[in-house]
């Protein structure tokens, strides 16, 4: 018997959860240093399974497969493909950074801090087992239940219009886990009328279910996952969300726990229904374009820093839907890279930001200027993470950007032009957020601003130096996520060639056949 290293993934931050929970009333310090020690433990396991990830090997690999409910057949069924064990590395590196950038924020709450470690932590464990979960009803089930710490970390810890924001967050998703979990039963009755009633996703995929009866399945996966991502016009809860919850949990949320809806796009609702998805690629780019310019044009007029940023994942997600649903092996590698670029980049900033808010106690953008002079290193760090959300190369977010772009233009030329605005406008966004803030003269509620300190510069350099890394050597990553996406596409019958294989070296081998 192999060793459960995705079960032993999935247990140690929710171990976690539960010891943090337990902490005595009063040992503030003592709960923070609990739930850091097992998120920093759990990165460790994590990094062994990447580690054992083989490169050419089968699709899913470090399965297992335990029967749970044996009446209904719904098996405890893990297993990692490229583009989950990719996800999975970003939910591991991001909780210890979260979880040490939300110090402070825990004490100014009148709460006991130990409950939002513990909360902090119980996502991280569903979240992961999102990622992992390759039985249809387990997955359904973790996706749900994310939805109650998150539910708590906003509505119990954050701003002055928490509780409507929180309200907001899980009317919204219940009401698309809600269409899902019929779609789901419809799955289910399907397989049963095949002959072999299932939840595991690889029976499921074997399925040939008639293509009308697709379409409805795969339109109540995709309203779930749209909303959760979020996609435009099911976006309105997000803005909110991430302007009163605190900055570090805005942070996981869109950095991570979002990106449980796109890769519910990519694993479930594509290998699914892949005639469905086909025929409703164009009006998804559509929504997704709308997205892409609809968001950047809202945060470009935002006067609160963290509404700004929760407009501009709107825009961001937009993109990744867009390199999803191009179905183009450029597009949804493009996509998957995106992901992991836009968490790295959007967590910088989200967490940069609470820091500034913690000094001048002000979200709005016009109570600063002039950060740079007395904060040059804060500055220069928003300055990272901000060229970085606005794609410039060598940073992160360029390449996958300019894959989701490329493999756009194979299939929807007009959508793939159009999307570039968004580009433009990100630049406009970003660079005006960072000239108001940080160049100018520096008003007198600002002369005194604290440069970062130990604790935060352990936060944001790790960060930092991802974002550069991943930019300058992608192929690291993008291998792995070739590794998921290649399989993927051939489920639509799209064959997946090297998506950075150069188009001068095609020319080149073109000429010489």
């Amino acid at each position: 018997m192999t060793f459960p290293w995705l079960t032993t993934l999935i247990a140690v931050p929710a171990l976690g959860a539960v010891l943090t929970a337990l902490v005595p009333q009063g040992r503030s310090r003592l709960a923070k240093q609990v739930a850091l020690a097992f998120a920093i433990l759990t990165l460790g396991f994590a990094v062994a399974v990447i580690a054992q990830f083989d490169l050419g090997g089968d699709r899913f690999q470090l399965t297992e497969q335990n029967e749970w409910i044996s009446a209904l057949g719904i098996y405890w069924a893990l297993g990692v493909d490229g583009i989950g064990v990719a996800l999975v590395g970003l939910t591991a590196v991001a909780t210890p950074i979260v979880a040490l950038a939300m110090w402070p924020e825990a004490e100014e709450s009148k709460r006991d801090p130990k409950v939002y470690f513990a909360l902090l932590l119980a996502v991280e464990a569903l979240t992961i087992t999102a990622f992992v979960a390759k039985d249809l009803l387990l997955f359904y089930i973790v996706f749900e239940a994310m939805l109650i710490p998150l539910y708590f970390m906003i509505g119990m810890y954050g701003g002055p219009q928490r509780r409507y924001a929180a309200l907001k967050f899980l009317l919204y998703n219940l009401f698309g886990g809600l269409v899902m979990l019929a779609a789901v039963i419809g799955v289910y009755a399907e397989s049963a009328d095949a002959g072999q009633a299932s939840f595991l996703l690889a029976d499921l995929m074997a399925l040939d279910i008639p293509v009308e009866t697709q379409r409805w399945l795969f339109l109540g996966f995709m309203l779930a996952f749209a909303i959760k991502a979020p996609l435009w016009p099911f976006h309105t809860w997000l803005p909110d969300a991430a302007a009163e919850a605190t900055p570090s949990n805005a942070a996981f949320l869109s950095g991570v726990a979002d990106k449980v809806g796109t890769f519910g796009m990519i694993a479930l609702a594509v290998p699914l229904f892949p005639q469905a998805a086909e025929d409703f690629a164009p009006v998804i780019v559509a929504l997704a374009v709308i997205s892409i310019i609809y968001g950047a044009l809202l945060a470009i007029g935002q006067t609160d820093m963290k509404r700004l940023i929760g407009y501009t994942s709107i825009s961001h997600f937009g993109f990744i839907v867009l390199g999803i649903f191009a179905l183009t092996d450029r597009g949804m590698t493009g996509s998957t890279f995106y992901m992991i670029n836009h968490g790295l980049s959007t967590i910088a900033l989200f967490v940069i930001v609470g820091f500034m808010i913690s000094r001048r106690q002000s979200r709005l953008i016009a109570d600063y200027g002039g950060i740079q002079k007395p904060a040059p290193k804060l500055a220069g760090a928003f300055l990272i993470a901000g060229l970085s959300g606005l794609a410039l190369p060598p940073l992160a977010t360029f390449l996958s950007e300019f894959l989701v772009i490329v493999g756009t233009f194979e299939e929807y030329r007009a959508a793939a032009v159009v999307a570039t605005l968004g580009i433009v406008l990100a630049a406009l966004y970003i660079l005006w957020l960072y000239q108001r803030t940080m160049t100018g003269p520096v008003g007198e509620e600002n002369a005194d601003t604290r440069d970062l300190g130990l604790r935060e510069t352990i936060v944001v350099a790790p960060l930092l130096a991802l974002i550069l890394a991943v930019g300058v050597f992608p192929r690291t990553v993008v291998d792995v996520i070739d590794e998921g996406v290649g399989p993927t596409l051939s489920d639509v019958g799209v064959e997946a060639p090297d998506p950075l294989v150069s188009v001068t070296d095609q020319a080149a081998e073109g000429d010489e056949e």
